[in-house]
């Protein structure tokens, strides 16, 4: 499964205004409600619940938040670039400003899901990519960036 299977253009939000992760991780459900025709109140809970069990915060700026929700027929994902970076309780302990959440259907197969976070995270560790989706100025340019394929993306450490 690739990234531009999960994510659509119109779930990509840029110069998101979040005060903490709460407010961020709403933001997300209304995004996620508005494009996949879910109730934003449960998705929230289903992201609130899931953080919980421990931060989806991953580190480099980064959180992957997931649930599982009622309503969906595939895995689909939103993406969000937050304009100030808020406290995440990431492993490395720095701000979040890159938020791309996954939401799996709630009788999904396991596998399929972790398949899905697994390829975001790897994505994601990409320093020069992290770059680029800071200085992205469109929703196009960041599905772009992220639908690439993952042999073409560009190469660095994960610093």
């Amino acid at each position: 499964m690739q990234i531009g299977e999960l994510l659509d253009r119109s779930a990509i939000s840029l110069r998101v205004s979040a005060s903490d992760k709460r407010k961020a991780l709403a933001v997300i459900a209304e995004i996620a409600a508005r494009n996949f025709g879910l109730d934003a109140g449960h998705v929230l809970d289903a992201l609130s619940e899931r953080e919980l069990a421990g931060s989806t915060g991953v580190g480099h700026g980064v959180a992957a938040p997931h649930a599982r929700v009622e309503g969906l027929t595939r895995i689909r994902g939103v993406f969000v670039r937050l304009e100030h970076a808020v406290d995440f309780d990431s492993v490395d302990d720095q701000p979040v400003d890159l938020i791309f959440a996954l939401f799996a259907p709630k009788e999904a197969s396991g596998v399929e899901h972790l398949r899905a976070l697994a390829r975001v995270s790897r994505i994601l560790r990409q320093a020069d990519l992290r770059q680029q989706l800071r200085q992205a100025r469109t929703a196009d340019a960041i599905h772009a960036l992220l639908a690439q394929d993952p042999a073409q993306a560009p190469k660095s450490s994960a610093a």
